[in-house]
């Protein structure tokens, strides 16, 4: 379709452009002419019309933080792309375009109405994350294969579909195809979908429907394994133990080590492995046993001192409350009062003692808080030794079970190089007769070589101990500092809301007496 300004320059998004539809679009009155003088902020606008400026390159949208509705309708754009940030939008327009693909929406997770009508898009696909998707306009396009349109069968909000206009509307079954593939539409094509035609095409489709509601079901049953699989995991990695419930680490020892493998082939060396092996994996799950037990310890010790934390900021809270109810129902009607003496000393007396408690009030608020700072100080110290103590246990048993992993494999070592020395001596003497690859049989050529061998195998599997050891240390001390910084951190925060809150109701108060002063009766 061409369009009158096809032979414009292309332009792509940027900031006077930006500007100038904001500028635009905004109240025109004197609070908007006051808003371009003071500057508009992007965060704040929620709406933004782009449309008929011959745009060719969407960009420069991550400003508009909170945009909840987007007009890009009637440009020359080719691709969707840089929209992630604009993870409120509900509403998207980008029809009339030269759009081929449908892709970069996955982070619009909220957008309930989107048009892509009159582009080039020959495939719906790409909008898994979609789940609130109530409108979707996708006429005039290039949809050849009704088959693609049971994709949107996953959007189980979608009310109305408009694909008009595309050359799989030709098909004689178009409606009754869409009718039983998408059971909750109401709206096709801005038609309302009749009861009539939806039960014919349920009874047209049915065992097409049924076989593709078992294959639905069995790619759902596949996602939740695999969902619960990974919350698993997730779960064993917060613990800092994932994989050692199995035969991860100890495989890993093997997978690079060429010359393990080739030693392999020695008599005696495969039962050797097999019980280093088991007592290997033995010692792991012990490590992974103990590692989610100590999690738990660790997230009941966070959990009890934050509950701990809000129990003594509720006792603060309630205090302070009580204390600024007795402060205001002390000072009920001072108003009244003021206006109705005629003695000005009198008045005078009054604010003067107004103002006394003023200063009294804030000086027991900040005193309340200074006891409740004190306090939630010794309530982290204390934290702090627990979460410390508990950290450095762990820390010294992981090092006690890795030091066993450690042992084996040093006594795996050592037995390993007595039988590959006796092999080279029997090779030696022509007294060795198994059958070995000749890869095998050329480690044997000295001693020199048989032991190096033997050497940098071992070396591997102390390497890959150390590294899983390391990391376990370091993860537990890096979420340690975390957890204390964070509380630290919130606290410290806290304290200066608190003191700016203090503070604020202090000058409410002061300004109040300053209009109370203003009433004073004249003598």
């Amino acid at each position: 379709m061409s369009r009158i300004y096809d032979t414009i320059e292309p332009n792509v998004i940027d900031q006077e452009m930006l500007q100038k539809a904001v500028e635009e679009q905004g109240p025109q009155e004197e609070a908007g002419q006051l808003a371009k003088r003071e500057g508009i902020d992007f965060k704040d606008v929620t709406e933004l019309q782009l449309d008929f400026r011959n745009i060719l390159k969407i960009d420069n949208l991550w400003q508009f933080a909170n945009l909840t509705k987007l007009q890009l309708d009637n440009n020359i754009i080719e691709k969707i792309e840089a929209l992630g940030s604009l993870v409120h939008l509900v509403w998207l327009d980008l029809s009339f375009n030269n759009i081929e693909t449908i892709e970069g929406l996955h982070a619009l997770v909220k957008l309930q109405d989107l048009s892509l009508y009159n582009n080039r898009i020959s495939k719906i696909e790409n909008m898994d994350t979609l789940q609130e998707l109530q409108i979707f306009s996708i006429g005039n396009n290039n949809l050849t294969s009704l088959e693609n349109v049971a994709y949107l069968r996953k959007f189980s909000k979608l009310r109305t579909l408009n694909l008009a206009g595309n050359p799989l509307c030709d098909n004689e079954q178009y409606s009754m195809f869409i009718a039983a593939h998408l059971p909750d539409l109401v709206y096709l094509d801005f038609r309302l979908v009749d009861e009539n035609t939806r039960e014919l095409a349920e009874i047209k489709y049915q065992y097409a429907i049924d076989e593709l509601k078992q294959g639905e079901a069995q790619a759902l049953a596949k996602l939740e394994e695999e969902q619960a699989k990974q919350k698993e995991l997730d779960y064993h990695k917060a613990a800092y133990v994932e994989y050692l419930n199995g035969p991860f680490l100890f495989e890993s020892m093997y997978a690079e080590d060429a010359e393990a493998n080739k030693l392999a082939y020695l008599p005696g060396i495969p039962d050797l492995l097999e019980t280093y092996r088991n007592k290997f994996e033995s010692v792991c799950e012990k490590l992974f046993a103990y590692g989610l037990e100590q999690y738990e310890k660790r997230q009941a010790e966070v959990s009890t001192f934050y509950k701990c934390l809000q129990e003594a900021l509720a006792a603060n809270q309630e205090q302070g409350t009580k204390i600024i109810l007795e402060f205001e129902n002390q000072n009920v009607g001072l108003l009244e009062v003021v206006q109705d003496t005629s003695s000005f000393d009198i008045a005078e007396t009054k604010l003067a003692k107004y103002n006394d408690d003023i200063i009294q009030l804030s000086d027991t608020l900040m005193t309340l808080e200074m006891q409740t700072v004190d306090q939630l100080e010794e309530i982290i110290k204390d934290f702090e030794r627990n979460i410390a103590d508990l950290v450095s246990t762990f820390i010294e048993n992981v090092q006690g079970m890795m030091a066993q992993c450690r042992d084996l494999e040093n006594h795996h070592h050592e037995k390993l190089l007595e039988i590959s020395i006796n092999t080279l001596e029997k090779i030696v003497k022509s007294e060795f007769e198994e059958e070995i690859p000749d890869d095998v049989r050329m480690l044997f050529v000295d001693k020199d070589t048989i032991v190096n061998a033997v050497n940098a195998s071992h070396d591997i599997h102390l390497l890959k101990i150390d590294n899983r050891e390391d990391d376990i240390i370091t993860k537990a001390n890096s979420w340690q500092a975390a957890v204390i910084e964070e509380v630290h951190k919130n606290e410290m925060a806290r304290n200066r809301s608190r003191v700016k809150e203090i503070n604020q109701y202090k000058d409410h108060l002061q300004k109040e007496l300053d209009n109370l002063e203003s009433l004073e009766p004249v003598e």
